[in-house]
């Protein structure tokens, strides 16, 4: 499947994203190991690539590879390469994706998800710069600059014991949280243009005109799926409504019904302060979560690091 070269997830005006945009580019500057903190569909991978783009290693190979993807009996051989004969099917040599990443940036994307025994060679890679093919019996070395990213609560894994703790702290050295679709203020009316724009180019087909209460509708969505969900919806209005307008009728039901939704709050006659009310659904959702931090984070649609963040801010952890 041929895949789109623009870089949608990187457009956006909001404070949130332009904000990353900056740190990130000052990062890009050092050879410093990053980690991207952030939901699925949010777009960590072209993060990642932004980052090399912008880095002395630019003109090096990005190599990536999904620790999720990979089998836990083929993840060795893809990551550090084999010899011919190594195990059974290994026909030729693999330089794996370290060697093939030689000079540049290394992507490991959903690190979490790495068994146990890799976690060991990767960390010794990580402090070193030596690693070794399946079946040989000397080590090699690699100038490779690593970044990494999760979906997943690494702290929490790292207490339950799936998590090597040594590793955590050695690809955490500067983490990003990249914001999700629902906490970049004003960014979908411009991602649904360009989007759109990219993917009636590929199809051939004139792009749909919105409406400006299908666009507003759109942004009270609470995009659980971030940019992967919202660039599905933009292909599939994109086929169903060619050269038409799209309208808030024509939006999927979860979209529109989501719209419709109201709190049962009433705004007191006397108004109140924001920033006491957000501490006090701090508190209820910690007291709710028997302090849970993870738990009470999902009680109010936050990461983990998002919340924390705000017990921070407001001197409550």
């Amino acid at each position: 499947m041929n895949r789109m070269t623009d870089k949608p997830q990187l457009l956006g005006d909001s404070p949130e994203f332009t904000a990353l945009l900056r740190s990130l580019q000052v990062a890009s500057a050092t050879d410093v190991t990053i980690m991207l903190l952030g939901e699925s569909g949010t777009g960590k991978e072209q993060l990642a690539r932004y980052i090399h783009e912008n880095s002395l290693r630019r003109d090096a190979p990005f190599v990536a590879i999904n620790c999720a993807a990979l089998p836990e009996s083929l993840a060795e051989s893809e990551l550090f390469g084999h010899r011919k004969g190594a195990f059974t099917g290994a026909v030729s040599d693999n330089l794996g994706r370290i060697a093939a990443a030689e000079g540049g940036t290394l992507f490991l994307d959903e690190v979490g998800e790495m068994s146990g025994a890799i976690q060991s060679k990767l960390l010794r890679f990580l402090e070193s710069g030596e690693y070794q093919r399946v079946g040989d019996t000397t080590s090699r070395q690699a100038n490779v600059r690593v970044i990494a990213a999760t979906h997943a609560d690494l702290l929490a894994k790292v207490e339950e014991g799936s998590f090597r703790q040594d590793l955590y702290y050695r690809l955490n050295v500067v983490p990003f949280q990249v914001p999700p679709l629902r906490e970049r203020s004003g960014d979908v009316p411009l991602l649904v243009k360009e989007l759109t724009r990219q993917l009636a180019a590929r199809h051939g087909l004139e792009p749909p005109r919105y409406t400006a209460e299908a666009l507003r509708q759109l942004e009270s969505h609470h995009w659980p799926g971030n940019i992967r969900e919202l660039r599905n919806l933009c292909e599939r209005l994109l086929i169903l409504f060619s050269g038409r307008t799209v309208d808030v009728g024509n939006l999927p039901p979860e979209i529109r019904i989501q719209g419709r939704r109201r709190w049962n709050f009433t705004l007191p006659d006397s108004g109140l302060r924001l920033e006491e009310l957000e501490q006090e659904l701090l508190r209820q959702a910690l007291d709710k979560a028997g302090g849970n931090q993870s738990r009470a984070a999902r009680l109010l649609g936050l990461s983990r690091y998002a919340f924390i963040y705000r017990l921070k801010k407001y001197a409550l952890l």
